[in-house]
């Protein structure tokens, strides 16, 4: 699983509870998984059409550094499945994990699946040479 991006817990992502909003983590979360799915796709033409069990297992409070772990489940013809953990980057502490997010490209005209041409191991393939160009060791 790779961390890729980061967010810091302000108070307007607060609830009563002084901990983070579980609706603030997973309007997040779809948008972590989203910009993951695009850049694997290489397409921004998709949507979101389910996310599976979302399981919160410890809070994260404000000041806190939240991390967003992503990786590939699976990929269909016209779709591709994540799982997406958010854990605080201080501490390695699962803050919640989203699994089985599918996304599904779409035709920017008739806006109906389409497919993407890619397969789990062309996407292996392309985040390899990803890390090696970046020098980057996978975590």
């Amino acid at each position: 699983m790779r961390f890729l991006s980061r967010r810091l817990v302000m108070p307007n992502d607060l609830n009563y509870a002084n901990a983070l909003f579980g609706g603030r983590a997973m309007e997040w979360i779809d948008e972590e998984a989203a910009i993951f799915a695009i850049c694997q796709l290489e397409t921004n033409c998709l949507v979101t059409k389910h996310i599976g069990e979302i399981t919160f297992e410890s809070p994260a409070l404000q000041g806190d550094i939240v991390e967003f772990g992503l990786e590939t489940k699976s990929v269909g013809r016209t779709s591709i499945t994540v799982t997406c953990l958010v854990r605080n980057k201080a501490t390695k502490k699962t803050i919640c994990l989203a699994d089985d997010i599918v996304f599904v490209t779409l035709d920017p005209d008739s806006r109906t699946p389409t497919p993407h041409g890619k397969t789990i191991e062309i996407l292996k393939a392309q985040t390899e040479a990803e890390i090696r160009s970046l020098n980057l060791n996978a975590e």
